[in-house]
């Protein structure tokens, strides 16, 4: 199976940002865990701070053979249409993540513009949400 794993802004600073809500480790660390766990899996990981560029991976990833898509759309959760749109617009399986328990944060937070548009979301398990994701991934491709 082959999965592309999106992480939107400021998920570079992982490691250094308020680490009660998103946990102690780095963005690579995360990703060596989800390699560990499931080393039978391909993956592609990206970040980017930037909306367009998060957009193209996601309108590129059915036509890159990806079998589905993880995404930490980070702060465009509540606020990009155009990421709900691509998500929309894009035909394999895909699982939203949040490290943090959105519904303890701000009310801003409450609204996940994005979450409609995915399979589903996990949020609130810091790092084990990308492990949760690819079993849910894994459970709806029936892998």
């Amino acid at each position: 199976m082959k999965l592309l794993i999106l992480n939107g802004p400021n998920l570079n600073m992982l490691g250094m940002r308020d680490k009660d809500h998103y946990g102690t480790l780095t963005l690579e660390e995360i990703e060596r865990i989800v390699r560990f766990k499931y080393p039978d899996e391909v993956f592609e990981f990206f970040q980017s701070n930037h909306e367009g560029e998060l957009i193209d991976k996601i309108q590129g990833a059915a036509s890159s053979s990806f079998d589905a898509l993880i995404i930490n759309p980070g702060g465009y959760a509540h606020t990009s249409v155009a990421i709900k749109d691509a998500l929309t617009e894009c035909k394999i399986p895909k699982v939203e993540v949040h490290l943090s328990n959105l519904s303890g944060r701000d009310d801003y937070r409450q609204v996940l513009l994005t979450a409609s548009s995915c399979t589903g979301y996990v949020s609130g398990f810091k790092e084990k949400g990308y492990l949760a994701a690819v079993y849910l991934i894994r459970e709806i491709l029936g892998k």
